[in-house]
C-alpha cells in the first residue's frame, strides 16, 4: 500500500472526521457538554495534576503534533473494528522506503519496549547479554523474569562514556548479545559514530549486536549515527526506533526493529505480532512520520529547555554531562539524588532519583519551557533541603 493511498485511509473525509459519534447522541448539546466534562476529567488522568512540573519521563511535551491529532479522531471513530493491518502496511512501507530495505525487515510493537524485550529473550536461548554498567537496561531484564542470568555489565568510563574498547574485550562464547543505547539513558552522552560502527562490525562477528536508537532524531546530524546501514550491509546488527521522544506519542505505543531478514523472524517467534498494535496509534505515526515543521520546533524546543537547566546547573556550582537528547544528566557533587528527588517533588517538580549505584547523579528530563523554569527555580532551595536531608 502506497502512503498516498494510506492517507487516504485516514485522513480523507474531514466531514465524516467532524461527525466522530455523531450517531451516538440524540442531543448534540448534552454531547458537547458531555465532551467538555470528559475532557476536564481526562486532563487530570492523562497528565500530572496542575501546577506539576512532570520532567521525570523522557516524553515530548509538545506532541502529538496537530496532524497526529487528526489522525488519531479518525482512526479512532474506527476503533471497533480490526483495521489495524492496512495502517500496519502503509507504515512498514514507509519506513522501508526512508532506509532502502524491504518489509520484512522491519518488525512494529506497541513501543520499542515489546521488540527490544523479544530480542532479549531471543537471544538469551543462545547465551547472556553484555551491557555497559549504565544504560537502559528494562528490556534485556526481561530474560531474567524467566531463569535467564542477569546482564553482564562492563564498567563506564570515568566520563560515563560506554566503553567499546572493554565491551569487546568481554564478548566470548557466553555472550548471546550486546545491548547498546545510543545515545545512552540515562547519561544522555552520544558515542563517536565511526567508533561504534567499527565496534558493531567486530562485535557482530562474534555475536548479535543490538544498537537502541531511541533518541535518534534528537542528535544533530541524525543519519550519521544511526547504525541501519549495517543491518543493509548484511552484519548480524539489529536497530530499535520508536515514536515514543521526538514524535511525542510515548502514549500512543508505536515502536519497530530494523533486522536482516533472518532475524527479524527470529526475533518475532519470542511476540505477539500485529496483535499488540492499535490503528489510533499507527495513524498517528504516519501522519508524523514526514512532519518535519514539528520535529524541528518540538527540537529547538527541547534544545531552549536545556540550554536554560546548563545554565542553572553552573549557577548553583554544579556540573552535568552534554546531552545529545531531551533529559540532563546532572551531577550533585556530594549530593544525593535521591533526597534531591523528595525536595523538587516537594515543590511539584517531578525528576528521577537514583540510578543503580551512581548516587550523585541525577537526570532531568525536559518538558514545557513553563516547567523547565519551575525546575530552574526550584533548584536553590532543593538543593539546600538535600543538603538537610543528608545530614539527619
Amino acid at each position: 500500500m502506497s502512503y498516498n493511498r494510506s492517507r487516504r485511509l485516514f485522513l480523507g473525509g474531514s466531514v465524516a472526521a467532524s461527525a466522530i459519534g455523531a450517531t451516538g447522541f440524540t442531543n448534540l448539546v448534552s454531547a458537547q457538554s458531555t465532551s467538555a466534562a470528559a475532557s476536564k476529567a481526562a486532563s487530570v488522568m492523562y497528565g500530572p495534576k496542575p501546577g506539576v512540573a512532570k520532567l521525570n519521563a523522557n516524553e515530548n511535551p509538545f506532541g502529538p503534533s496537530p496532524k497526529a491529532l487528526e489522525a488519531i479522531a479518525i482512526a479512532s471513530a474506527q476503533g471497533g473494528a480490526y483495521y489495524a493491518y492496512p495502517a500496519a502496511m502503509t507504515l512498514l512501507d514507509m519506513i522501508a522506503e526512508r532506509h532502502g530495505i524491504t518489509r520484512k525487515n522491519i518488525s512494529l510493537s506497541a513501543g520499542s519496549s515489546p521488540v527490544l524485550s523479544y530480542a532479549a529473550l531471543a537471544a538469551s536461548k543462545n547465551g547472556k547479554i553484555l551491557g555497559p554498567d549504565l544504560f537502559w537496561d528494562t528490556t534485556s531484564k526481561a530474560p531474567e523474569k524467566q531463569g535467564a542470568p542477569e546482564i553482564v555489565r562492563v564498567a563506564n568510563t570515568a566520563d560515563l562514556d560506554i566503553d567499546l574498547d572493554a565491551m569487546y574485550a568481554a564478548i566470548d562464547d557466553s555472550i548471546g548479545m550486546v545491548h547498546i543505547c545510543n545515545p545512552n539513558n540515562p547519561t544522555g552522552k552520544v558515542l563517536d559514530p565511526i567508533k561504534l560502527r567499527e565496534f558493531c562490525i567486530k562485535a557482530s562477528k562474534k555475536t548479535l549486536v543490538l544498537v537502541d536508537e531511541a533518541y535518534n532524531e534528537l542528535i544533530d546530524e541524525p543519519p550519521k549515527h544511526s547504525m541501519i546501514p549495517l543491518v543493509k550491509a548484511g552484519h548480524n546488527v539489529i536497530v530499535a526506533r520508536t515514536f515514543s521522544k521526538i514524535y511525542g506519542l510515548a502514549g500512543m505505543r508505536v515502536g519497530y526493529l530494523i533486522a536482516s531478514e533472518k532475524n527479524t523472524e527470529w526475533i518475532n517467534r519470542y511476540g505477539m505480532g500485529g496483535y499488540t498494535l492499535n490503528q489510533a496509534g499507527l495513524a498517528a505515526a504516519i501522519a508524523s512520520y514526514n512532519d518535519n515543521a514539528f520535529l524541528t520546533f518540538s527540537k529547538e524546543k527541547i534544545y531552549e529547555g536545556k540550554s536554560m537547566v546548563m545554565e542553572a546547573v553552573k549557577a548553583n556550582g554544579l556540573t552535568a554531562l552534554p546531552s545529545s537528547t531531551n533529559f540532563i544528566f546532572v551531577n550533585l557533587g556530594d549530593g544525593n539524588a535521591e533526597y534531591f528527588r523528595q525536595a523538587m517533588a516537594e515543590k511539584d517538580v517531578l525528576i528521577r532519583g537514583i540510578y543503580r549505584t551512581y548516587n550523585n547523579w541525577s537526570r532531568v528530563s525536559m518538558g514545557k519551557i513553563a516547567d523547565v523554569k519551575r525546575y530552574v527555580d526550584a533548584m536553590p532551595a532543593a538543593l539546600e533541603k538535600m543538603q538537610s536531608m543528608q545530614k539527619s
